[in-house]
């Protein structure tokens, strides 16, 4: 792959995540073009990066948001899209396995293993980053170099803190089905979504051994309470074309705290 881009979203408050993202592909990515999609209300630079203002005002649109930074990297000359989420550096290996799979699998939307970092790691050395090598558990870890594709309950598995695809394959997804769905406003939902289009469309998904991923630690709320309305929201979103409930884990833990409830035909909030 001759032309690789990194493609990113932030608000105002990850600003210091993407300058660290972006020390890391300079380290480990030093030909790959980056691209920063604001998001938020607050425009901000971040040196390095083609940033690209915010999708528009109101609620955050984080599936718009994916669309617009895929087209641009595409627009502007990628062979091979990385998406990462604003708060995951990549590995040293992340690029070239991510190269080797798309040169083997260009129809296929390629998916490495994320590691969340602690906040006792910090400050980050990136010398180390292998050292802290740890893997989420709820996703596919293949070994090393090996490509291993999803089985098809592994499909709603799809997550787009780390993936990549051909410039091609971007396109195909975006004339097929418009690739991330924009009906999703805010917090939940668009991943497992775009993961259920992926295989109604028979797209392969491909875990990729070794292209691994770092998430840096922030404080975060489990469940999120703070996205409640947005959560309810698209998951009556996603129902309506799936047939079938997303995030189930967090509404069942919503409704254990009196925060949400189902009352036969859709979970909604308690008053």
């Amino acid at each position: 792959m001759n032309a690789i881009h990194v493609v990113t979203l932030a608000s105002a408050g990850r600003r210091g995540h993407v300058l660290r993202q972006l020390e890391a592909v300079g380290r480990w990515m030093p030909g790959a073009a980056h691209h920063t999609v604001l998001i938020g209300e607050e425009p901000f630079t971040v040196p390095g990066s083609q940033v690209i203002d915010r999708t528009g005002p109101g609620p955050v649109n984080l599936a718009r948001a994916r669309n617009v930074a895929g087209d641009a990297a595409v627009a502007d000359g990628a062979d091979l899209v990385v998406f990462l989420d604003a708060d995951c550096m990549p590995g040293e290996d992340l690029c070239s396995g991510y190269a080797r799979a798309a040169e083997q699998l260009p129809e296929a939307v390629l998916a490495g293993p994320v590691t969340y970092l602690a906040a006792d790691d910090r400050p980050y050395d990136l010398d180390r980053l292998a050292e802290w090598t740890r893997p989420h558990g709820a996703r596919p870890n293949p070994p090393e170099d090996e490509l291993q594709r999803a089985t098809d309950e592994e499909y709603e598995l799809f997550w787009s803190l780390s993936f990549a695809v051909t410039a091609r394959t971007w396109r195909a997804l975006r004339q097929r089905f418009g690739g991330f769905c924009e009906d999703y406003v805010g917090y939940g939902g668009e991943d497992t979504d775009f993961g259920m289009n992926l295989r109604a469309c028979g797209v392969p998904l491909v875990w990729v051994g070794g292209a691994h991923a770092y998430h840096q630690w922030h404080p975060v709320s489990t469940p999120p309470v703070e996205h409640l309305d947005a959560i309810l929201t698209n998951a009556h979103t996603f129902y309506r074309r799936w047939g079938f409930w997303p995030m189930d884990g967090w509404l069942r833990t919503f409704e254990d705290m009196g925060l949400a409830h189902f009352d036969g035909v859709e979970w909604v909030r308690q008053v």
